[in-house]
């Protein structure tokens, strides 16, 4: 047998044997992690002109406390500082995002350093948690409920030392208060899509999430299947059981109300806590739809986004499980 190609060199010449991964990328978790900031920079813009310079400085206690708990666990642990890969700013940004600029500042930071050591660190990091930091952060501090359930009307504009009673005087309910009585919220949908509402600081602004949203899909940081789900099954419930006579004002009012869109976009399809196929992404994402209704009709709360993907990401193991492909060979008769 001839060891040499027509070119003369021998085969093993032309061979590279390495470790694995064999596919590589350009993208790194540093670009994709920028790409998010870079999405979620028109909401945040939004969220300070309307809510004023405490909103700001809400998300930056929130990013600054992300940054600085990673930093000091992994010294104190002796791991490898992370920092630079950019995933606890954005988890930093996500949390402050998810907050009313009427909090007090002590909360962010506290939701901050629970984001980064309990739900993430303490699984062993970026990649290994199995829940949202984000989110598990913003559940936790749901132990001052009285703080997180206040909410400022739009352009109020609170001072950057707002006491209570400052925000007392300029206190509006939500959108989502209104709809979770079958009632039509009082304000107009323009107003409702714009984010000129009460609510947390990034989730007001459906136009510009969208805008950001379709940036990252643009650039294939995530992909269709989870926000197309999650929101098709949302409408799909709320038109088959709407709580008003006027449907198609009440389905878009649930569609643009809360924090569905920054949910749908910015949180369910993180890599480390979202399903690897497209197929299981598809069903994770119609669970998330699901109890986000569920959650919206009979909770106690009238929002269900934060509970709803908490609780898929909860069972994205299983789901992987049904939707993998089967390994080569698994299952067949033993050889020999």
């Amino acid at each position: 047998m001839n060891d040499k190609n027509p070119s003369g060199a021998s085969y093993p010449e032309l061979l590279t044997v390495s470790p694995s991964p064999h596919i590589r990328h350009s993208d790194t978790t540093r670009s994709v992690m920028t790409d998010v900031i870079i999405a979620l920079v028109p909401a945040l813009i939004w969220g300070v002109i309307c809510f004023g310079p405490r909103a700001a400085l809400v998300v930056i206690l929130s990013v600054a406390s992300c940054v600085l708990a990673e930093y000091v666990f992994e010294k104190i642990t002796h791991r490898k500082v992370t920092i630079g890969d950019c995933s606890a700013a954005v988890t930093g940004l996500l949390l402050g995002l998810s907050l009313s600029s009427s909090v007090p500042y002590y909360m962010p930071v506290v939701g901050g350093v629970f984001a980064i050591v309990v739900a993430k660190q303490l699984f062993g990091g970026i990649g290994k948690n199995f829940m949202n930091p984000a989110l598990a952060a913003r559940v936790f501090l749901f132990a001052w409920p009285s703080e997180m359930n206040k909410f400022v009307k739009p352009f109020s504009r609170l001072s950057l030392f707002a006491s209570g009673a400052d925000v007392d005087t300029v206190a509006t309910a939500t959108p989502l208060v209104s709809l979770k009585t079958g009632a039509l919220p009082d304000v107009s949908m323009t107003e409702l899509i714009l984010g000129e509402v009460g609510g947390c600081i990034g989730e007001v602004s459906v136009v510009l999430l969208l805008l950001g949203a379709a940036y990252l899909l643009c650039r294939r940081v995530i992909s269709w299947h989870i926000p197309v789900s999650y929101i098709g099954v949302v409408a799909l419930l709320t038109v088959l059981f709407p709580r008003n006579a006027d449907t198609g004002s009440f389905v878009l009012s649930q569609l643009f109300s809360g924090g569905l869109v920054i949910g749908a976009f910015f949180m369910a399809t993180d890599y480390s806590t979202s399903p690897i196929t497209n197929k299981g992404k598809l069903i994770f994402g119609a669970l998330c739809g699901a109890l986000t209704v569920l959650i919206r009709y009979f909770g106690g709360y009238p929002e269900g986004v934060s509970f709803a993907i908490l609780i898929a990401n909860s069972l994205v193991y299983y789901i992987d499980r049904v939707t993998l492909p089967r390994v080569f060979g698994k299952g067949g008769a033993a050889n020999g």
